[in-house]
């Protein structure tokens, strides 16, 4: 994508062509979900994990970029080089978060940041088509991992340092027709408030990025499998990228974000403030 409906060009910014500056200089990140899923290796965009890894790295920081495949972990690794490595971590087992932290720690001599880009939506369509296996299998990676990986990475945090939350805009309006799905990512809101409010007795702040229609190898994803998702209009015109998602996270593991915590930002082109 390198324009809108409407034929306006998008920013260096939303299609990874900035310069660097320097942004997270010196800073130690984990991101976990690193990797990305292929449809069609030859047209896929960059992926929401892979473009912040990309990014951090770009921006001067040391990046441990966990993922359930090793495969794609080491894909993003090869594309930042240098100062990145890869673990191979599902959270979705209860023994792995701790290993994944430290191995990062271990790693990247310390952590400053965290990133938890994890998240799955299955199951048929609505509550005749959830099933008491499904529904265990979404909170199981969406909500209880999360909550393991920040349960074993808060104790080892620098003191400035901060946890992001991939969520998505189906946490703040109906729209996936997964009730699992919408459930688990509105409790991940309140699971990160849970981890704002302890972690600012040590300064570590946690914020949540909620991306809206993402043109990502996940999102085309899902519009395969529900063709109206594509036709969701957004008061911008278009669907957002992965690096734009990626700047917003970068933004709240930065510096520039200090006095910032406990907050929702969606990334939607104003689905839900304006939609």
């Amino acid at each position: 994508m390198s324009e809108s409906e409407e034929g306006r060009p998008l920013p260096a910014e939303s299609r990874g062509a900035a310069p660097e500056r320097g942004r997270l200089q010196g800073r130690r990140v984990l991101v976990v979900g690193a990797g990305q899923r292929t449809v069609d290796a030859a047209t896929d965009p960059v992926g929401n994990g892979r473009a912040m890894a990309v990014l951090f790295a770009r921006e001067g920081a040391r990046v441990a970029c966990a993922d359930k495949s090793r495969t794609a972990a080491e894909e993003t690794v090869a594309k930042i080089g240098a100062g990145a490595f890869a673990i191979e971590a599902d959270i979705a087992e209860a023994g792995a978060a701790p290993r994944m932290i430290a191995e990062a720690l271990s790693g990247l001599g310390g952590l400053d940041a965290m990133v938890l880009n994890v998240g799955v939506g299955v199951g048929a369509l609505g509550l005749d088509g959830a099933t008491a296996e499904t529904w265990d299998e979404t909170l199981a990676i969406n909500l209880r991992g999360p909550m393991l990986c920040c349960r074993a990475a808060l104790p080892k945090l620098s003191d400035d340092g901060a946890i992001v939350f991939i969520s998505s805009v189906a946490a703040l309006k109906p729209g996936s027709r997964l009730p699992a799905y919408d459930a688990s990512k509105s409790a991940l809101h309140a699971l990160m408030r849970h981890v704002a409010l302890e972690g600012a007795r040590s300064g570590v702040r946690a914020n949540v990025v909620a991306p809206g229609l993402m043109d990502t190898p996940l999102g085309r994803l899902a519009t395969q499998g529900r063709p109206s998702r594509g036709r969701t209009p957004t008061p911008l015109r278009r669907q957002g990228t992965g690096w734009e998602t990626a700047y917003a996270a970068l933004f709240l593991i930065s510096a520039e974000s200090a006095y910032v915590t406990g907050q929702i930002l969606a990334v939607d082109g104003g689905l839900t403030a304006l939609g």
